[in-house]
């Protein structure tokens, strides 16, 4: 199963690149993969079970550097 271009996007350096719409956009996506491969896990054998890690990483990274930047953000309004 091929997965969006966001494969490539998974490094943080990368990840931090990008404009909060961007990351937004980029945590659906995974989020969404990340839905369609636990579904197709328990119904079919995966054709590559780390996708299943590397898209729940990829949730992860984009949901820290999302609360990095609303950390940021409350600090300067401060």
């Amino acid at each position: 199963m091929a997965v969006s271009g966001i494969d490539s996007m998974t490094k943080a350096a990368e990840l931090r690149e990008m404009s909060d719409e961007q990351l937004q956009l980029t945590l659906k996506e995974a989020a969404e993969n990340l839905f369609r491969f636990h579904i197709q896990a328990q119904t079919d054998r995966l054709d590559a079970p780390s996708e299943l890690r590397r898209q729940r990483r990829l949730v992860a990274r984009v949901k820290t550097i999302q609360t990095e930047r609303s950390k940021e953000a409350a600090t300067a309004d401060v």
